[in-house]
């Protein structure tokens, strides 16, 4: 049972460790993107904002909104990063509660695409968990209540604590679960399968390895989309900001000649 164990965890852990390196780009990325955002805004703008009073220059609505949002960055930056450091220790704290739990999980499982991935990456850990102790000789009732407490995931806990007294009742596995109406069908499907050939814990792994393929092919795919999407939404605002900067100099050149 150990040597299974510590198979579970290097499996758990390469896994993980995949989702973190596909994550590591796209999150340095947008840290490099938002401090040139803010360099942009708070430095550069308020130097033309200077420049354009000293020439007293007739400057475009664009570039007066620019500036104008630029000089009150520049001046309260220090209110804004505090607030956003109080914002951060004030959501930690709040995300502590069982309540707020709940409702981050409902948010996690709305999202458009990121939603759809961990809950499959949660399905692909329980099947995981469930097939190690299963092939272990733990009963099934047993393994589920184990499995619902390694979960991360309060709603899925419930959902599989909810299935554990269903099975305790003499329902199947496979039954129980899509009575949550939150697991994919294709695994409930699966689990079914294993059910009926008396295969459990193979056709459990067997889930697992999908999903967990899945999920590796899915986070492969969004953030290729991802990362050209940061790239854009920079170029534009970089592109933005010379324009409503730099339009004002063209204007005064055209007068001069």
């Amino acid at each position: 049972m150990l040597d299974r164990y510590i198979s579970y965890q290097k499996i758990s852990l390469a896994v993980k460790k995949k989702v973190l390196v596909s994550l590591m780009y796209p999150c340095v990325l947008i840290v490099l993107v938002i401090l040139l955002m803010v360099f942009l805004i708070t430095y550069v703008v308020p130097t033309f904002a200077n420049l354009y009073a000293s020439m007293q220059a007739q400057l475009p609505t664009m570039t007066v909104y620019l500036i104008a949002f630029g000089t009150v960055a520049r001046k309260y930056i220090f209110v804004f990063a505090g607030a956003l450091v109080g914002g951060i220790f004030l959501f930690r704290w709040w995300a502590r509660r069982d309540s707020a739990r709940h409702t981050i999980d409902r948010i996690k499982m709305r999202l458009p695409i990121a939603g759809e991935i961990w809950l499959k990456y949660q399905v692909a850990q329980l099947a995981r968990i469930l097939s190690t102790l299963l092939t272990g000789g733990i009963p099934l009732v047993q393994a589920m209540e184990t499995a619902a407490d390694s979960l991360g995931t309060p709603i899925l806990k419930s959902a599989v604590e909810a299935a554990g007294k269903s099975v305790r009742e003499g329902q199947p596995l496979s039954g129980s679960l899509k009575t949550s109406k939150m697991f994919p069908p294709l695994a409930i499907d699966m689990i079914e399968v294993g059910e009926s050939t008396g295969a459990l814990p193979t056709m459990l792994n067997s889930v697992a390895e999908f999903f967990e393929e899945d999920v590796n092919t899915r986070m492969q795919a969004t953030l290729s989309l991802i990362e050209p999407a940061i790239m854009i939404v920079m170029g534009s605002f970089v592109a933005f900001v010379l324009i409503s900067l730099y339009l004002p100099i063209f204007s005064l050149a055209d007068t001069i000649h």
